[in-house]
């Protein structure tokens, strides 16, 4: 069994949030800006702690699709911000009649 000394983590971990950064920052951003919505609008710690958690997530899924529409990644902050302003449940509604509108009804 060959032991790794902590540099070589540390470095690996470096290397990895370096690679990583863009889509950090955005789901940071997506993440504090959906709590201090949620705690303007006077909400309790856990639909703080859910929406921050949703906003991050659906700012994750929604990164690759900047790349798909010929977009700078580092519009992801952009997004991310946005999502966290918005917050999921207006997101879903969005979604939903952005799906019936395509579907026809």
């Amino acid at each position: 069994m060959k032991v790794h000394d902590g540099s070589n983590l540390f470095a690996a971990i470096s290397q990895w949030f370096a690679h990583h950064q863009v889509a950090i920052h955005a789901v940071g951003l997506s993440m504090l800006i959906s709590v201090v919505r949620v705690v303007y609008g006077r909400g309790r710690a856990r639909q703080i702690a859910l929406e921050s958690v949703l906003c991050g997530l659906v700012t994750v899924a929604i990164i690759p699709l900047l790349e798909v529409l010929g977009l700078p990644q580092n519009m992801a902050s952009f997004v991310g911000g946005c999502v966290g302003f918005i917050g999921v449940d207006k997101l879903r509604e969005i979604a939903i009649r952005f799906a019936n509108n395509k579907a026809g009804k």
